[in-house]
């Protein structure tokens, strides 16, 4: 069973199916039993088979089972930060910003005006 589908137009229903078939098929290729997994994970193998089936757990359950497949690094790609802005870093050649510095405007005393040009005849 293929377990690729396109996440920008899958139901949820879809895309958890997908998930929990790839943690099966971690699982599997790992070689750790449900029971094993469920040992670890801190839940009962009940669990681990609704989850493999795609019936639905909760987030910390989730979570769990991820920690218990060593995966929980993973986590962190799921939602970017939002303080970081990758523009700002590049720009700022990786420099996190200390303080804003809102543009300067010329007062207008200061403006430039016709005639004030520099090595103008008059």
């Amino acid at each position: 069973m293929s377990y690729n589908i396109d996440f920008a137009v899958a139901s949820s229903e879809q895309i958890e199916k997908a998930l929990c078939q790839r943690l099966k098929h971690i699982r599997l290729a790992r070689n750790i039993t449900q029971s094993q997994l469920a040992a670890e994970a801190g839940v009962s193998p009940r669990t681990i088979r609704r989850l493999e089936k795609g019936e639905g757990i909760s987030m910390d359950t989730f979570i769990r089972v991820l920690t218990a497949l060593g995966l929980q690094r993973r986590l962190q790609s799921v939602l970017p930060d939002p303080a970081i802005r990758p523009i700002e870093r590049t720009s700022a050649r990786r420099r996190e910003r200390q303080r804003a510095r809102p543009g300067s405007s010329k007062s207008e005393a200061t403006a430039w005006t016709w005639g004030d040009a520099k090595g103008t005849d008059e």
